[in-house]
């Protein structure tokens, strides 16, 4: 089995195993973003320690196995992680966690549940400066 063999394998695990996906009691950050073209739709919910780092993660949503299985992965990668890191992850990251390199049509797939993700963070961040939160 050669590396290709061996990433779709985890792909299509993550897919039909999802990790982290269902709903947070309270979260602190809620998005949800779709993709019109191909019908995928990714929320994710976030709970923030006090440092500003994710003490928990959930996603929900529908989508093809590559949207689900990037969700899965992602929400696994950012537990602990600062939010200020999360917002520095790009499509190079989604990638190289996914183990393969993606057409165009398949890496929007794939950018569906960052894209929630930080799209989320941001409107936190806009919403805790207006207003005056410390967390």
């Amino acid at each position: 089995m050669n590396a290709y063999e061996m990433y779709q394998i985890q792909i299509l695990d993550h897919y039909r195993n999802p990790r982290n996906r269902g709903a947070l009691d309270n979260p602190d950050i809620k998005h949800r973003e779709s993709n019109p073209l191909c019908g995928d739709e990714i929320e994710f919910q976030v709970k923030l320690d006090p440092r500003g780092r994710v003490s928990d993660v959930r996603f929900d949503g529908h989508g093809c196995a590559i949207s689900i299985a990037s969700a899965s992965m992602l929400s696994e990668r950012v537990k602990g992680m600062p939010v200020e890191k999360i917002l520095k992850l790009d499509k190079d990251d989604i990638e190289k966690m996914l183990g393969i390199r993606l057409t165009p049509t398949r890496l929007k797939c794939a950018l569906i549940p960052l894209e929630s993700l930080v799209r989320g963070i941001l409107e936190y961040e806009k919403n805790r400066k207006k207003t005056g939160r410390k967390k």
